[in-house]
């Protein structure tokens, strides 16, 4: 499940339907022409010759060096991105203009001008990275903007949630826990959970679970991955407080799942994910179960392979929640619950 927001590249402006994603780097699109394999998309593919604006980068720029980029025979970088389920982006790394909102431009933002594009994309025209590296959309606007971008992700599909790039003088509600670094993983954001409660009770879990090597936040990812013993753990309590509930076969990874049908009202039990600084956030309803037939509600939360994994705060549980990146004075805040409209 992906959000999507609206940019705008090259001169004259021409509109574009991107994923955006805290856990990578280099924003792209797919490009003309497409010498591999291009997916289908929405939008018409963007085509640098009819751009006044578009530039390659050159293979002695330091950028180019920072994403790991190969040169071509005429000394122009060339990218490749490759993401964890596989999904990849290679082409030309470029300069253009990129309109965030008709009074929001930025001239030479470097992104990928992708040439080879293959994956789970869906039928949008790329993606918009808001990772911590010098290339992200993030550091590159933070000059004009401030250090600093937030997001709210509806709770619901068809309905709208927002993102603002640049830093605002307050955050009504919003309440703040550090931004840890990975030197292992450095464009990922990493925050301190600590805790995990399940219909108000603190479940047992030793400490030393989460604290190595991790736990991040991204708004790529789907589901919540935790340490096996901190799952079982969830798993366990979530399932005792569910019992007058039929259960439902697994679905793939997920492996507690209920049969609602027939249930006129559906009581669960509230999960909150505890942080460093006191700093706690409540799993709506839709961040807790997802639907995937009338017959299979499951929960949302996985095991990762090992307790020796970073934990993965997936996008279902950041709904309605406003998200705000704090680059400057590198915290993370939870703003209450909101429509997001």
């Amino acid at each position: 499940m992906d959000y999507i927001v609206t940019v705008g590249y090259g001169t004259p402006t021409k509109n574009f339907s991107v994923i955006f994603d805290t856990g990578s780097d280099i924003s792209w699109i797919q490009c003309k022409p497409c010498v591999g394999e291009c997916y289908p998309q929405h939008d018409q593919l963007f085509d640098p010759l009819q751009s006044s604006t578009y530039a390659n980068v050159s293979c002695s720029s330091d950028d180019c060096s920072l994403i790991g980029g190969i040169c071509d025979t005429s000394n122009v970088c060339i990218y490749t991105v490759q993401y964890g389920d596989g999904s990849y982006s290679a082409g030309f790394f470029a300069q253009e203009t990129l309109t965030l909102t008709p009074s929001s431009i930025l001239k030479k933002f470097e992104f990928g001008c992708g040439e080879s594009n293959q994956g789970l994309f869906g039928s949008v025209a790329g993606l918009i990275g808001l990772g911590r590296n010098k290339v992200s959309l993030a550091s590159q606007a933070s000059p004009v903007y401030g250090k600093a971008f937030s997001y709210c992700l509806p709770e619901f599909n068809g309905t709208t949630g927002f993102l603002t790039i640049g830093a605002q003088q307050q955050y009504p509600g919003v309440k703040f826990t550090p931004m840890l670094t990975n030197p292992s993983y450095p464009s990922f954001y990493f925050v301190e959970l600590i805790g995990i409660s399940v219909g108000g009770h603190n479940l047992s879990i030793p400490p030393t679970v989460f604290a190595s090597p991790g736990t991040i936040i991204d708004s790529g990812t789907v589901l919540t991955y935790l340490p096996p013993t901190a799952y079982l753990a969830l798993r366990d309590k979530f399932r005792s407080l569910m019992t007058s509930y039929k259960m439902a076969p697994p679905f793939d990874i997920l492996d507690t799942c209920y049969d609602f049908r027939g249930e006129s009202v559906i009581i669960i039990p509230a999960l909150e994910l505890q942080f460093g600084g006191g700093i706690t956030l409540a799993i709506s309803f839709s961040g807790t179960l997802l639907s995937l037939s009338p017959s299979q509600t499951c929960l949302t939360f996985v095991p990762t392979q090992s307790d020796g994994e970073f934990s993965i705060i997936g996008n279902l549980q950041q709904r309605s929640t406003e998200v705000v990146y704090d680059l400057e004075n590198e915290m993370i805040g939870f703003g209450p619950e909101l429509s997001c409209s």
